[in-house]
C-alpha cells in the first residue's frame, strides 16, 4: 500500500494545483465522492428498453389525415356515417340529400367554430387555448370562410328545394338549438361563456340530434317494415354516450392542466364498450341491425380507452385524429349493407 502511495505521489502534479481548489471549497459542503464501481454498474445495467422508449419520438399522423382533419373535414365524414348507420339499423332508406345535407351543415358549423375560437383566442391574447386546427382555419381563413358561406347557401338550397315542410318545421328546432349553442359558447362578456364540461355535453347532444333525426322523423312514416322505436332510441342515447365521451377525451388531452390530473377515460371507454356489448346480445336475436351498430359504437369506445392509454406514443395531433378516426367503426359493417341489399 505505501509503495503505490509513493508511486502515485511521482507520478501527480505538484502540491500547488491540488491545494488551491481545495482551499476555494473549504467550509462549503462537499457531495459525497461517487463510487466508480457502483455508478458504472448503475449505468450499466439501466434498461435498454426503457431508453429506447425515451429516445423515440412521438408517432405523427399520414398527411392526408392531417388534412383531414385540420380541415374540418372530420365532423362531416362521421356525421353522415352514423346518420347512415341510423337509417340502416332502423331499416330506412334516405334520399340522396339528406346525407349531403347533414355533411354542408357539419362542415359549416364546425369551420365557423374554429374560425371565432381562433379569433376570440387572438384578440384576448389566449392563445395557449388554441390547437393546430385553429391556426390552420386561421392561416386559411381567406379560403375556408368562402367555402363555408357556400356549403351554408347549398345547404339552404336543399332545405328550400328538397325537403319536406313538415321537416323542415323539426329540424329548425335543432337549427335553434345549434344557434343557442353559438350565442353561449362564442359570445361577449355580456353573456356567460359555457365551459366544460357544459360545452362537451352539448356538442355531443347536438351532434348526435343531427344524426339521428333523419331516421327518427321517418320511422312512423315508413310503414311496418322499419325498426320499431325503443331500439332505435337505445342506439341514440348510446351513441350520444360515445360522442360525449369523445368530447371529453379530447379536451382533457388537449389541456395541460387537466391532462395531468388522473384520468378516467380508460374506465369510461372499457365501462361503455362493455355495455355496448351487453346491449348486443340482447338485441342479436330480435334486433340484429341495431345490435351490430352497438357493437361498432363499443368498439369505438374500446377504441378511445386504448387511445387515453397510449397517448404518450402519438403527437397531439395524431391523437386528436385518431379519435375521430375511432368513430368510423360502423364502416365496418359495410359488407352487411351490402348483402341485406
Amino acid at each position: 500500500m505505501q509503495s503505490s502511495v509513493r508511486w502515485s505521489r511521482k507520478r501527480w502534479p505538484g502540491p500547488e494545483p491540488i491545494a488551491k481548489p481545495l482551499i476555494a471549497n473549504l467550509g462549503q459542503p462537499q457531495p459525497p465522492s461517487p463510487s466508480p464501481t457502483i455508478n458504472t454498474v448503475q449505468q450499466t445495467l439501466a434498461d435498454p428498453r426503457e431508453q429506447g422508449r425515451a429516445a423515440r419520438p412521438p408517432l405523427d399522423a399520414p398527411a392526408p389525415l392531417r388534412l383531414w382533419h385540420l380541415a374540418s373535414l372530420d365532423a362531416p365524414t362521421v356525421a353522415v356515417t352514423w346518420t347512415m348507420g341510423f337509417a340502416w339499423a332502423a331499416r330506412i332508406r334516405l334520399p340522396g340529400w339528406v346525407p349531403a345535407l347533414v355533411a354542408l351543415t357539419a362542415w359549416t358549423v364546425y369551420i365557423a367554430d374554429r374560425l371565432l375560437d381562433a379569433l376570440r383566442g387572438l384578440h384576448s391574447g389566449d392563445i395557449h387555448r388554441l390547437r393546430a386546427r385553429h391556426f390552420f382555419h386561421w392561416r386559411h381563413r381567406w379560403l375556408l370562410a368562402p367555402l363555408a358561406v357556400a356549403a351554408a347557401i347549398a345547404a339552404f338550397a336543399i332545405v328550400f328545394v328538397l325537403m319536406p315542410p313538415g321537416a323542415g318545421e323539426r329540424n329548425s328546432v335543432l337549427a335553434a338549438a345549434a344557434l343557442a349553442y353559438f350565442s353561449g359558447v362564442h359570445s361577449g362578456r355580456s353573456l356567460p361563456r359555457l365551459r366544460f364540461p357544459a360545452k362537451e355535453f352539448l356538442v355531443a347532444v347536438l351532434f348526435t340530434a343531427g344524426c339521428a333525426l333523419p331516421a327518427l322523423t321517418r320511422l312512423r312514416a315508413a310503414g311496418g317494415h322499419t325498426l320499431p322505436s325503443w331500439p332505435l332510441l337505445v342506439l341514440i342515447a348510446f351513441f350520444a354516450a360515445l360522442a360525449w365521451l369523445n368530447c371529453h377525451a379530447i379536451e382533457r388531452w388537449e389541456s395541460p392542466g387537466l391532462a395531468r390530473r388522473p384520468s378516467r377515460i380508460f374506465a369510461a371507454g372499457c365501462l361503455l364498450g362493455l355495455a355496448g356489448l351487453m346491449l348486443a346480445v340482447v338485441f342479436g336475436h330480435q334486433q340484429p341491425r341495431p345490435a351490430a351498430l352497438i357493437t361498432a359504437g363499443a368498439a369505438s369506445a374500446l377504441l378511445l380507452a386504448l387511445l387515453d392509454r397510449g397517448r404518450s406514443l402519438l403527437t397531439p395531433l395524431a391523437l386528436r385524429t385518431a379519435a375521430d378516426l375511432a368513430l368510423l367503426s360502423p364502416v365496418l359493417l359495410t359488407p352487411l349493407v351490402l348483402l341485406a341489399r
